[in-house]
């Protein structure tokens, strides 16, 4: 099984390096279908495995200056607070099976969101980029700092419940509130607010007993190695013919959950 657990490992590090999608929107899904993990431990291990693994990408952008620090945060003014009363309510609800109807459901809602935001991308920032030179566009600047702190209190609450949403979700908002940043910029922006928002909610998870140490290991063991290689093949790969796929893949996953919830 641990074997098991480093290939599933290496195959969602190798999506993530190819696409730049999917960590926590593939890997939690995994350990619940697949190996049969409960979602509170699933998730758990899952916040705590999308950390470390963003984390080396965080260094990169933030060396080449590829961080907008200011909005990361007013996201994280916003995502902290969302993460923690996230985790205070899980911990009032009574029963075991309350809170995993909660994160099932929270999990299918977050992938079909996601899956949205991957099909859509580059029509939101097309359109971002013609709505930036509207009287009504200049008026709403006043209102954008505000606007990204509740975003980020939304995402601290949907990616606590269900390790699902700080990557793809949080890119194409920045897209829809920023699209004068290039590109770069808003994956490093956001890459750094994922770490740390993850990192905290993998925390507060880890205090309320459900993290799987040795399954978060096995996980990284075989993760790793796969980043590194899915990112050299992915320079060389369409993002055209591997948004449809990925969106198509997590849109599937999201309805199963709904339904299922």
């Amino acid at each position: 099984m641990e074997l098991a657990y480093s290939f599933a490992g290496l195959v969602v590090g190798f999506i993530v390096g190819l696409t730049g999608i999917g960590g926590g929107a593939l890997m939690t899904p995994i350990l619940i279908v697949v190996f049969g993990i409960p979602p509170i431990t699933a998730v758990s291990t899952d916040l705590l495995y999308a950390a470390v693994t963003k984390f080396g990408g965080t260094i990169s952008y933030a060396r080449k200056k590829l961080v907008e620090w200011r909005i990361v945060i007013l996201m994280l003014t916003g995502s902290i607070p969302g993460s923690i009363i996230t985790i205070q309510y899980l911990q009032s609800l009574d029963g075991l099976e309350q809170i995993e109807h909660m994160m099932n459901l929270t999990l299918g809602i977050s992938l079909v969101l996601t899956s949205i935001a991957v099909f859509l991308r580059n029509k939101i920032r097309d359109q971002a980029m013609k709505w930036q030179h509207s009287i009504a566009a200049t008026h709403a600047k006043k209102w954008r700092p505000v606007v990204t702190v509740l975003m980020g209190f939304i995402l601290g609450g949907l990616v606590t419940l269900s390790s699902v949403g700080a990557g793809a979700l949080g890119t194409a908002l920045l897209i829809l509130l920023y699209p004068r940043m290039t590109m770069q910029t808003i994956v490093g922006t956001d890459l750094v607010h994922a770490v740390v928002l993850t990192s905290i909610a993998g925390a507060g998870h880890y205090q309320m007993g459900s993290v799987d140490m040795s399954l978060l290991i096995y996980l990284l063991i075989g993760s790793l190695p796969g980043v590194f290689v899915g990112s050299h093949i992915g320079t060389r790969l369409s993002p055209k013919v591997m948004q449809p796929i990925m969106g198509s893949i997590l849109l599937a996953i999201g309805l199963r959950f709904v339904l299922a919830g």
